[in-house]
């Protein structure tokens, strides 16, 4: 988000901003991925299915990339079509699930625990 956020107030430029996000879709895409399978060995099946709209949402977005694109995040069409605007409301709701996601794993443990 910040990074985005610098872009969009031409702190850096989208070559920069570009290579800074892509550096990161392959990991968010793996770790993600092995979350949900984990949570589908574990029998955790509201969690799971929590999980598998986001992991297939990331997978396909990963794969959907146009040949001759930099990435997911590419610096010529950054700022085409809206782009970047929509990068950025995909940032804010992945931060909204991923904060979820951390209370409810917060919650599950403390309640295990008791």
């Amino acid at each position: 988000i910040i990074t985005l956020s610098d872009l969009e107030c031409d702190y850096i430029n989208a070559r920069s901003c570009c290579s800074k996000l892509n550096k990161w879709v392959v990991p968010e895409v793996i770790g993600h991925a092995v979350v949900t399978v984990l949570m589908l060995i574990s029998l955790h099946w509201f969690i799971f299915l929590l999980n598998l709209p986001v992991a297939t949402w990331n997978i396909y977005r990963y794969i959907m990339v146009p040949s001759g694109n930099m990435g997911v995040f590419d610096p010529t069409e950054i700022h085409n079509r809206g782009q970047l605007k929509s990068h950025m409301k995909e940032a804010m709701i992945k931060l909204g699930f991923h904060l979820l996601c951390f209370f409810m794993y917060l919650y599950r443990l403390v309640l295990k625990m008791l």
